[in-house]
This record gives C-alpha cells, structure tokens and sequence, in this order.
C-alpha cells in the first residue's frame, strides 16, 4: 500500500467515526480532512513547516484547498480535543505503561528560551523530552493516555489509573517499580508538578 492509499483509507475511516456537524461557512477543509492531516502531523513528527511543505508537495492533490500553514495549525490546535472520538472503549482487563519521549540531548537542556521538554531519566537513562502514559484494553488498544515532562515521577499517572478504578483491571509494572507507591509516601502537593 503506498502513502496516497494509506491517507485515503486513513480519511475513510476517520470520516465514518466523526459525528455530522456543521461545518463554518468559510471553512475549506472538511472535518475528516482536518482530523486525518492531524493524525498524519502526529504520525510523521516532523516541525510544522517541514511537515506542511511535504503535505503540500507530494499529496496536495489529495487535499487540494489546502490554507495556509499557520491557519492549518490553528485549526489543528481548536481540534485537538476530538482525540477521544478514537478511544477504544475499556474492557475488564488492561495495561497501563509510561515511556519517555526524547526531544534533544540532555546537555542541550536550557540552551532554548521556551524549551517543550525537561530533563528527566527514562529507562534507565537521562533524556531532554517528556514521558507519555497510555492505558491499553485486552485488544491492545489505547482507552486513555497522559503525558508529563520527563522530570516527573511515573506516579503522576495515578490519577489516570484511578479513573478506571472498578471498570478495569490495570497491570502495570512490578510493586517495587514506578507506578505502586509505599503505604508511608504522601500524595505530591499541588504545583509541584509541571506538565506539558
């Protein structure tokens, strides 16, 4: 299957899930289209202006009214919350695991004024990015997800396990490990935390 056909049938089924809305007069995109550049924009994780030009360039006549790129992000920002249209439902049993997300090398940490990442250990190892959390059902799919700065402790995810405290059965890592706290350790105060 080549890019063209995987973006069109991307399109299809994200159309079939979204709810019939209507749409601004002035828009020029359709609601599918803005969701599926979206998902494409996450999937390639490139900066916003490499990502639009290789839009633009190579399948722009999948998307032939196309605006401009910061209206195109604009856009994508306002959407961004519709993410939960694609949430699998929860089952009885799930897994719930963080991983880190590397945005640069630790020592460049501080060399940028409005820096997106902290600097945190993940796996074992120092990285400048963030650390992402998801809870997968029995299928393996995402239920829910949270993400954090690589400088906080995994169990600033409780709150996203404790959301699905009766629905689902949540294996995480072993009792000694990231996500189970001591009996004696106190709940992390508010502001102490900073996220993304």
């Amino acid at each position: 299957m080549n890019i063209a056909d995987f973006i069109t049938e991307l399109y299809c089924q994200i159309d079939d899930v979204l709810p019939r809305l209507p749409q601004h007069p002035q828009a020029v995109l359709s609601l599918g289209e803005v969701v599926t550049i979206g998902v494409l924009y996450a999937v390639k994780g490139f900066s916003r202006r490499a990502f639009y030009d290789w839009l633009r360039h190579n399948y722009g006549d999948l998307f032939p009214k196309l605006p401009h790129r910061t209206r195109l992000f604009r856009r994508l920002e306002a959407k961004a919350c519709w993410t939960g249209y694609f949430q699998a439902p929860p089952t009885i049993l799930g897994v719930a695991d963080s991983y880190g997300v590397e945005l640069g090398h630790p020592v460049r940490a501080g060399r940028q004024l409005h820096q997106v990442g902290r600097r945190g250990k993940s796996n074992h190892r120092w990285i400048l990015g963030g650390k992402r959390c998801v809870v997968l059902n029995k299928l393996g799919l995402i239920v829910d997800w949270d993400r954090a700065t690589a400088n906080i402790h995994d169990q600033r995810f409780l709150p996203l396990l404790a959301c699905y405290d009766g629905q689902m059965i949540i294996l995480t890592d072993p009792p000694k490990a990231d996500f189970h706290r001591a009996k004696a350790c106190p709940w992390p105060e508010q502001g102490t935390t900073q996220t993304t």
